[in-house]
């Protein structure tokens, strides 16, 4: 899919009962090689909350219900191209499922304690950050929003 200079992404993170982060090392890309949250680009016809969820499920097999928005990365590549995510808390649906790497994408899965990924040299920028501060969930609202006809939405959430 051409992608053209201004990128939207998602990406999902999901904390288990004893507190550690589901962390993925991608095969390709900026972060080859580094345990990163799994992500990737929002496709045609999703929300972002479903681009999330749908990374996570192909890059790891499981399945998860949002929470809410705990974060956004915005930056410019090369003066040329937006690069934005929006990054979703996630809730493992079933927690007797454990996590299978997407062979295509991913070489390795794994649930990792804040420690352990703070000192890790292959831990991300993104997770360092992250972990260095408490963030507050944006929730979305449970209640349809109905946003008017003007735009023609098919699907449409505020998350505050």
């Amino acid at each position: 899919m051409k992608r053209g200079n201004v990128w939207l992404a998602a990406a999902g993170l999901i904390i288990d009962k004893e507190g550690r982060w589901l962390v993925v090392k991608k095969k390709y890309g900026g972060l080859k090689g580094m345990w990163s949250l799994p992500a990737g680009f929002v496709d045609e016809g999703e929300t972002l909350e479903q681009a999330a969820q749908r990374e996570v499920k192909e890059e790891t097999g499981l399945d998860t219900n949002v929470e809410g928005v705990i974060g956004i990365r915005s930056g410019v590549i090369k003066d040329k191209i937006s690069d934005n995510m929006v990054l979703f808390l996630l809730n493992q649906e079933d927690f007797a499922q454990e996590p299978v790497p997407c062979e295509d994408e991913i070489s390795e899965v794994r649930w990792m304690t804040k420690e352990q990924l703070l000192r890790c040299k292959e831990t991300s920028i993104m997770i360092h950050e992250m972990i260095k501060y408490d963030f507050n969930l944006l929730k979305s609202g449970l209640d349809p929003i109905d946003p008017g006809e003007q735009f023609g939405y098919t699907s449409y959430k505020l998350f505050f």
